[in-house]
């Protein structure tokens, strides 16, 4: 798989000082022990409240690093891509952020960050320094296992930690609250993919229809391949072994990981699939959906409830400083505010008949019926072929609906006319004539001059459609057709409208449409269909006037 980066070896260093470049001025540091031991801190930290230390390898972006900020982390240690950083690097952390009210260590439940962490902490406290360390262990995947993995709950701890932290409470409390509400987590994955690693060969193990259950934070393989089935699926799924390991009574918060490549279209999706489940009749708070705690590229995400009690809802609903934290939101139904309605001004006017312009409609209609077959042959030569089925659909149309047409109002018909292309002509062609109709309505209803008003349409289609005369458009024709048409002159607009059709054979270039797309070889001599059924229209209008 591609990626960007420069050297594999400088990848975790650059990302995280990419991280500080775009952090505010003065909210986070790093020791300068770069490039060998990797920590991140608070630039503001005055030692006078208990520290909080987490971290592990990199890869899990935005974890760590990205929880640094006031009400969460005070520092965050990085080994190398899924590595545990080694135990000078977590001492020295602690030497940098430990004051009199000492340090609490957050670390998830994988050998190497046990133990690096732990010697690290038994080396401070002969130091003399004052540490805890919680372990957390809240992946379900594997049912009977001794030491269950520590993956995306692990937030919750770092957000409640954090907010006794910086509340004042003293270290014993901070542990003693961290210690708890790791023991009353539970998370569960599933993916897709697997991720690739940035300098490495990857090989994807699923095949096409397979996705991975229970699978961790580091690539390892799930517990289950499971068949790819609906979201909705593959939430029940997730969500009733979940629901098997929390009580039946209680409230709890949801966090929603993004495993770092699912697009946010899919994690609405699933978020709304996890929020219409049984489920969600036990949450109060959601996190999320977002990637808080990622497996480089994995397209999978995770699911994560803790039991809540008050103190954990205000911890976990409390204000913080870093972004990668996603405010809780307490679960509600969806607001729906009722659509305006139409007014009795503004609905449509009732049905009228008047002969002259039901012939003259009429007459237009069929005429643009009878070029279907020649236009989509001129439009086969300068663009995909379908002018004339479009125009003939948006005129069957009109011809369909002429018995509702209100035609004693000229204004009130064109405003229906555009509705009727609208929705049925399609393309853009249709769009267009449909912004021309429209305005030129508008136009009618407040002076009754037709030519006035038809340039009014020709003013909105141009300024929304982009094209004027000379970029090879119907705008060709219809422009000088309407210019002449002010003067009430209907055969002279249909002389100018043809003049306007046949000038665009001569254009090798066009700046607009599909023909935009052809080469000047294939455009030269071949005018524009859209121009040409322009001028049919005009000669039609010439003769029944």
């Amino acid at each position: 798989m591609k990626h960007f980066f420069n050297r594999r070896e400088t990848i975790v260093t650059e990302a995280l000082d990419g991280l500080l470049l775009t952090s505010s001025a003065g909210r986070l540091a790093r020791l300068d022990t770069f490039p060998e031991i990797k920590v991140i801190l608070r630039a503001d930290w005055d030692k006078s409240k208990v520290a909080i230390i987490s971290g592990g390898g990199a890869g899990h972006e935005p974890s760590h690093a990205g929880f640094v900020g006031k009400g969460m982390l005070t520092a965050a240690v990085s080994g190398e891509i899924f590595a545990s950083p080694s135990v000078d690097a977590v001492l020295t952390a602690i030497r940098a952020v430990t004051g009199p009210k000492g340090v609490l260590l957050v670390v998830k439940n994988y050998t190497g960050d046990r133990l690096n962490f732990g010697l690290a902490a038994e080396k401070a406290r002969a130091e003399g320094f004052d540490v805890e360390m919680v372990i957390v262990a809240d992946d379900i995947a594997i049912p009977g296992i001794n030491q269950p993995r520590g993956v995306a709950g692990t937030l919750f701890v770092h957000k409640i930690a954090g907010y006794h932290a910086e509340s004042g409470a003293d270290l014993k409390t901070v542990a003693a609250q961290a210690a708890a509400a790791a023991h009353d987590i539970v998370s569960l994955g599933m993916s897709l993919s697997t991720c690739s690693v940035p300098g490495q060969a990857h090989e994807d193990r699923l095949g096409a229809d397979e996705g991975e259950l229970g699978l961790g934070i580091h690539g390892e393989p799930g517990v289950e391949r499971i068949a790819l089935q609906p979201v909705a699926d593959l939430v029940a799924t997730m969500t009733n072994r979940l629901a098997a390991k929390v009580d039946e009574a209680g409230d709890y918060a949801l966090l929603i990981n993004n495993l770092g490549a699912v697009p946010p279209l899919e994690m609405g999706v699933i978020a709304n699939a996890v929020l219409s489940s049984p489920l969600a009749g036990r949450v109060r708070l959601v996190i999320g959906p977002g990637p808080m705690m990622t497996a480089l590229n994995m397209n999978g995400f995770s699911l994560s409830l803790i039991r809540l009690d008050a103190a954990r809802q205000a911890a976990l609903k409390a204000a913080v400083e870093p972004h990668a934290w996603i405010p809780a939101t307490e679960l509600h139904e969806i607001a729906i505010i009722a659509a305006p309605q139409v007014s009795a001004r503004d609905a449509a006017t009732p049905a009228s008949d008047d002969s002259r312009n039901r012939r003259l409609l009429t007459a237009l209609c069929a005429h643009l019926i009878s070029l279907e077959g020649e236009l989509n042959r001129l439009d086969s030569r300068v663009g995909d072929g379908d002018t004339g089925s479009t125009v003939a659909t948006g005129a069957r149309s009109i011809l369909s609906r002429i018995d509702a047409l209100p035609l004693k109002d000229p204004a009130a018909t064109m405003a229906s006319v555009g509705e009727i292309l609208s929705t049925s002509m399609g393309g853009s062609s249709g769009v267009l004539l449909s912004i021309f109709f429209t305005a030129a309505s508008k136009a009618m209803a407040e002076r009754a001059d037709i030519a006035a008003a038809l340039l009014a349409g020709l003013d909105r289609m141009t300024f929304y459609g982009g094209a004027d005369v000379g970029d090879r458009t119907m705008v060709d024709a219809l422009a000088p057709a309407l210019a002449s048409l002010a003067s009430g002159d209907v055969a002279a607009a249909a002389k100018a409208a043809a003049a306007g059709a046949e000038s665009t054979k001569a254009m090798r270039k066009a700046k607009a449409g599909r023909a935009s797309y052809v080469g000047e070889k294939d455009l030269e001599g071949v005018p524009d269909p859209g121009a040409v059924a322009v001028a049919n229209v005009f000669e039609v209008a010439a003769t029944l006037t």
